[in-house]
């Protein structure tokens, strides 16, 4: 099976509406010249919250080759829960992909496996593509339990949900060592924890959905780096960090077959 690479742009907390206006602006435009690779892989962009509806007014107006993510969503239907945003706000608002239980979240706000979980279902509930985040902090990996501490996380996240629901979502392997400390895990390492998430979808469903499902390696990815890591078999894509707030640097990772690996 052939899996649509997915390049996604997490913004964090640093683009405000305008910037974000221009920044997907000048994206399009620099991939317009190259338009052979935008066909080919799926590009998404991660704005906060504040800056949901400008850039999908932005991308639905303009007809843009470019999806709309956020950063978040409750695992709450609605109700009295101040500062939070629902997987039906999101929907109603053009949104297709969520970014669900990065090490950020996980770290600063204490999100653990059961609210990741209740996460995902709550945002496959109104149709939006989680991007499950997992990884390994430095301590993990240097005790050599990178593997099955990850494979832990993707499997509670994933318990519950149908194979078909499975198959349709996004898996994102983000060391937490390497994520904007300049540090970026060798190909090799990004390639051996892919892999053994794919072959823990395997067991925990069946081969075709392990085979469907997308798994993307995200931190500190850059230009120089992305061939490479793209050219490994289990990788089908990019949760990129800082470089996606630079149009130029997250062109060139979208265009990532005009690089060596």
């Amino acid at each position: 099976m052939a899996r649509t690479p997915l390049i996604a742009g997490n913004w964090k907390m640093v683009l405000d509406h305008q910037s974000g206006t221009l920044l997907v602006q000048k994206l399009d435009w620099t991939l317009k010249d190259a338009k052979h690779d935008h066909d080919a892989v799926e590009v998404v962009v991660l704005p906060s919250h504040t800056s949901l509806r400008t850039v999908q007014t932005l991308i639905e107006g303009d007809k843009l080759d470019i999806k709309l993510g956020a950063q978040d969503v409750s695992a709450h239907e609605s109700g009295a829960y101040t500062g939070e945003v629902s997987a039906a706000q999101l929907a109603k608002l053009g949104v297709g992909y969520v970014a669900i239980g990065h090490s950020e979240r996980r770290q600063y706000h204490g999100e653990t496996d059961e609210l990741v979980k209740a996460k995902t279902a709550k945002a496959l509930e109104h149709g939006l593509v989680p991007i499950v985040c997992v990884g390994e902090a430095l301590d993990v990996r240097k005790a050599g339990e990178h593997v099955p501490f990850t494979v832990g996380q993707v499997t509670a996240a994933l318990e519950g949900l149908s194979a078909a629901q499975v198959a349709g979502l996004v898996l994102a392997y983000e060391p937490v060592w390497a994520i904007g400390t300049g540090e970026v895990a060798t190909p090799e390492d990004a390639q051996e924890v892919c892999a053994a998430i794919r072959a823990a979808v395997a067991g925990q469903f069946d081969a075709a959905t392990a085979e469907a499902v997308r798994v993307l390696y995200g931190g500190s990815v850059k230009p120089a780096s992305i061939a490479s890591i793209m050219a490994q078999p289990d990788v089908d894509g990019a949760l990129v960090g800082g470089a996606s707030t630079d149009a130029a640097d997250f062109a060139a990772i979208v265009r990532f077959r005009d690089h060596p690996a």
